[in-house]
């Protein structure tokens, strides 16, 4: 017995301080080394028309082929760039890369510089691959807001300035088309910033298929409203101004224009009234004479494709999607090769599916379900195949499916492993797609895989990252749900401590989102740097959880929209049912719940403490709105129509409405140059809380924008989030 007792001990003294003590984790570790981040699959191109991809290596361009992953040799070396450019460029220099249709030419982006979200400035240069040349797009003096090869390789179109113009590539000749560009007027080609940031487009200018003819969009800005910021850079701050066009508030005139190359002539097509509606895509048809502009309404529930025949000038709306609340512009359109007909998605019966329309005739559902597909990945006209991600295995799960769109009876497939989350990029032959994989405790694997989902080899499945992870003494999540009051079913996540005892009570440090459309709890391994933030409390015995309240993504129509003009009420509501549920649990510690969160978080985790009636016991706000008057109309009217239709909606669901409510600790988090959520709405926050009397705490970082990063920034951000949480919950 005595021989027993001093194993024990022994054992009990190495575990305490030998082997398998678990490292501490430091937000330094997060943020500085990145020592937990998984890594992706860097420099993967593939080629247009063969079955091989393309990786940046120290050599050059290389070419694999799908097939087996060996190389076919190698397409820009470093001589070669060397050469062509006079030793004034390098690989390591290349930004972005992307080849012409018949792969005999790459254009090539260097000294990128970023814009916006989506948007940046580059120097581009054209390199032939058989002759071994380099012409450089327009002049190496201007950086270009884009360039884009015509589908033979022949010509490029591009922006510079505010002008779009087209390079004839065996002449050198550069062609203006647009003459009348100026910054904060009249921007030709590319998005203004609402487009960029809400409708997922910056470059706004696009080929025929037989580069005879550019569709391009012309913005004038000159009614929207200027919005300045201070930058703290100088003596006398400077003051950047740009067009920000805040809810009720006009927007940019939009016009369409095609360029026809041959004869020089701009035509503006003639849509119908242009003042309260968005012009967000146009797709040319296989033909190359018919173009679909897509015309969205500005209450933005409904959106109509119109033909317009560049022949005759003949004009018909094919397609129309309507939805009662509103509607989403995706990038799910595909248009078929007979020049009359096209896959869609769309929620016209209450959760997002496929359909196959004819041009002004039948609209034909492929899926059906109490589930939503989340995105077309391919269409094989050939096979008459459609493949897609959708939750159909599970609502947390996504996986990639097939499926028949031209039987009577529709095939379908599962083509990954239906317990998971996949991401899947197809090869544009459509026989090879690379696929990333992970589950909620599983880091991202990446496989490259045959169209029929068997899996060929494996490109990184994160083991250095996983046994890193291990060291420090990682702890896996849990799926969690509960019912509220109003018979809502809220699916949650939590992490609980290595050392968790259930007879012990612990505080608890929720996490929100909450914007329409998104989705925070997944079957997934996603937001690796915040959930490495939630290990290191978890080593100071916190449990940390997050759940997606109504609102959220795929759960159908009336679980989203049920927040249509009143978004932030249910939102808030379910966040607080949550803390209250939590409460229930013996092992949570009920006056010690704290709610953090960014961008919408912020608001959404103001709105919930402020609102919450003593439900938390602190809360910190990144970057939050706190009246959505203030934020941009397209992303702002989608769901709540304007402040002129529905002053209540805003007003009744701001936090500074309810700033004298706040009960507990509460720190205030923004960027003074914050393009995107106005610093503008930390000063009315501030603002309210300073009138009603309140105690509260803030923080403002100057000159950094919504997401807060550069130099030491992020990590010191994260300290001061964990500091606080520590001295607070």
């Amino acid at each position: 017995m005595k021989k027993y007792v001093f194993l024990t001990l022994i054992f009990t003294f190495l575990g305490l301080f030998g082997f398998s003590q678990a490292k501490k984790i430091t937000v330094e570790d997060i943020w500085d080394n990145y020592s937990f981040y998984p890594r992706g699959v860097a420099g993967y191109t593939a080629m247009p028309v063969s079955d091989d991809y393309t990786v940046i290596k120290r050599a050059g361009i290389e070419r694999h082929h799908f097939s087996d992953g060996e190389m076919a040799g190698i397409i820009l070396s470093y001589s070669d760039l060397s050469a062509a450019s006079k030793n004034r460029l390098s690989l390591a220099g290349i930004s972005d890369y992307a080849f012409s249709a018949d792969e005999k030419k790459i254009m090539l982006a260097f000294d990128q510089e970023s814009i916006y979200r989506r948007s940046s400035l580059a120097h581009y240069y054209v390199y032939d691959i058989e002759k071994k040349t380099l012409t450089p797009v327009s002049d190496t003096a201007h950086l270009l807001r884009f360039a884009e090869l015509s589908t033979d390789g022949s010509k490029v179109v591009f922006a510079r300035e505010c002008d779009l113009y087209y390079q004839d590539l065996g002449t050198g000749k550069v062609t203006r088309i647009t003459r009348d560009g100026n910054p904060n007027h009249i921007l030709n080609g590319f998005a203004d910033w609402v487009y960029e940031e809400e409708l997922d487009m910056s470059q706004a200018a696009s080929w025929s298929p037989d580069g005879t003819k550019i569709a391009y969009l012309r913005f004038d800005e000159s009614r929207v409203k200027e919005f300045t910021m201070p930058i703290y850079d100088d003596l006398y701050p400077t003051e950047f101004k740009y067009k920000y066009p805040k809810a009720g508030e006009d927007n940019s005139l939009v016009e369409v224009h095609i360029y026809d190359l041959a004869t020089g002539t701009d035509t503006r097509l003639d849509l119908g009234d242009n003042s309260n509606c968005y012009f967000p895509r146009v797709y040319w048809l296989p033909n190359s004479r018919d173009a679909i502009v897509l015309k969205l309404n500005r209450h933005q529930n409904q959106l109509d494709f119109i033909r317009y025949n560049t022949v005759t000038k003949a004009q018909d709306v094919v397609y129309q999607d309507v939805n009662e609340k509103w509607l989403d512009v995706t990038d799910n359109y595909y248009f078929l090769k007979d020049n009359n007909s096209m896959i869609v998605t769309s929620e016209r019966n209450g959760f997002n599916h496929i359909y196959k329309v004819t041009f002004g005739g039948e609209i034909k559902q492929l899926t059906d379900g109490q589930w939503e597909v989340n995105e077309i990945q391919y269409v094989d006209e050939s096979k008459k195949q459609i493949y897609y991600l959708s939750n159909e295995s599970g609502v947390l799960n996504r996986d990639l499916y097939v499926i028949n769109y031209d039987s009577k009876k529709q095939k379908k497939q599962l083509l990954t492993a239906g317990n998971g989350w996949a991401s899947t990029e197809f090869c544009p032959t459509g026989n090879y797609y690379r696929l990333q994989y992970s589950d909620l405790n599983t880091l991202p694997k990446y496989t490259i895989n045959e169209k029929t989902g068997k899996e060929l080899r494996v490109l990184n499945d994160n083991f250095g990252v996983k046994n890193v992870m291990d060291q420090y003494g990682f702890v896996n999540r849990e799926i969690i749900s509960f019912t509220t009051q109003d018979g809502v079913t809220l699916y949650g996540w939590m992490m609980k401590p290595a050392n968790f005892d259930p007879s012990k009570k612990y505080p608890v440090m929720m996490n929100c989102y909450g914007g329409p459309g998104s989705q925070q709890v997944m079957n997934a391994y996603s937001s690796a740097m915040d959930l490495a933030f939630y290990q290191m409390l978890a080593q100071h015995g916190y449990i940390s959880v997050c759940f997606d309240g109504r609102g959220t993504a795929t759960r159908g129509d009336a679980f989203k929209k049920v927040i249509y003009q009143q978004m932030g009420k249910y939102e808030a509501i379910d966040q607080i049912a949550a803390a209250n549920w939590l409460k229930t649990l013996s092992y949570v510690d009920g006056e010690r719940i704290g709610i953090w969160g960014w961008s919408f978080g912020g608001y959404l985790s103001a709105l919930s403490m402020f609102r919450g009636d003593g439900a938390f016991k602190m809360a910190i706000s990144v970057a939050p709105v706190t009246n959505w008057r203030y934020y941009d109309n397209i992303y702002t009217e989608r769901f709540m129509r304007t402040p002129q239709e529905n002053p209540d909606g805003y007003d009744l669901n701001s936090p500074t409405t309810y700033a004298k409510d706040l009960k507990g600790k509460y720190l205030l988090i923004h960027g003074t140059a914050d393009d995107n959520v106005h610093f503008q709405n930390a000063m009315e926050l501030v603002k309210g809380l300073n009138e009603a009397g309140i105690e509260y705490d803030q923080f403002f970082f100057p000159n950094k924008n919504h997401f807060i990063m550069g130099g030491n920034t992020r990590t010191y951000l994260y300290n001061k989030l964990s500091k606080y949480i520590l001295e607070n919950l």
